[in-house]
């Protein structure tokens, strides 16, 4: 068990967005490539645990652990919980693993607490019929499928992957709710960074954004833990600045 603090006074409005960064180590989405990897990444179960901190806000205190596992059928579940006297999370996704690529079946999200406004997300993936149906809050939806989509949480997961692959430029297609945008990141550099396992080198990925843009995003992966996020700083509009650290991995071979 880990502790997410996030010290401050947050006013509640805020709560659900510092709660959904902690959640997704990323931003969420729904994703299709612009170009396939160069080489295809091989899939590995991982578990980690992550620190979250906000230098503004409410003090959240719990656990939060992200894991990846195969399923005795050959498919994978990808699943991320957080647990804390505000709020638990979960989240999760059951995908199949072909060729390099995500291919999302069920995502499930669920966020409930003392103080936040319980939410739940629903997709089912038909690829057969190229049509995704879902719920978000209680409202039902169907709509085409795009190509090569993902689920909020399975993108995440294809980033680091794309990244092991060796790319540098990754663009995907974005699910929000039962509609679709674009989300772009490109590697700007290499840098050192201290983490529980001692200072590793690590890939630093930017989101990129307009230019007049005033949010912000930037991660670091390790190569020596097979491309695992080690670290994450978002700054918001407003100037709050959110940053997660990985606190405890164990990556199977």
């Amino acid at each position: 068990m880990i502790l997410v603090r996030v010290p401050g006074t947050l006013q509640l409005a805020t709560l659900p967005r510092a709660l959904a960064i902690v959640a997704t180590l990323l931003l969420p989405g729904m994703a299709s490539w612009a170009g396939e990897p160069a080489t295809v990444a091989d899939l590995k179960p991982i578990a980690a645990s992550y620190s979250a901190a906000m230098d503004k806000g409410l003090s959240l205190n719990g656990s939060a652990r992200r894991t990846l596992e195969q399923q005795p059928d050959g498919t994978w579940k990808y699943e991320f919980n957080v647990d804390s006297f505000i709020a638990n999370i979960r989240e999760s996704v059951h995908f199949q693993w072909e060729a390099g690529r995500v291919v999302p079946l069920e995502y499930r999200y669920r966020l409930d607490g003392l103080i936040v406004r319980d939410r739940s997300r629903a997709l089912n993936f038909n690829w057969p019929a190229e049509s995704m149906s879902g719920s978000y809050d209680g409202d039902g939806f169907t709509v085409p499928l795009a190509s090569k989509a993902l689920d909020p949480l399975g993108f995440q997961l294809q980033l680091r992957q794309d990244l092991k692959a060796g790319k540098r430029e990754m663009a995907y297609t974005v699910a929000d709710e039962d509609d679709f945008e674009e989300d772009r990141f490109a590697v700007i550099g290499e840098e050192s960074q201290s983490t529980p396992f001692g200072d590793l080198e690590t890939v630093k990925v930017e989101k990129v954004r307009e230019a007049d843009s005033k949010r912000e995003t930037l991660m670091w992966f390790a190569p020596e833990l097979d491309y695992l996020l080690v670290r994450l700083i978002q700054v918001e509009p407003d100037g709050s600045r959110y940053e997660v650290r990985l606190e405890d991995a164990d990556l199977t071979d």
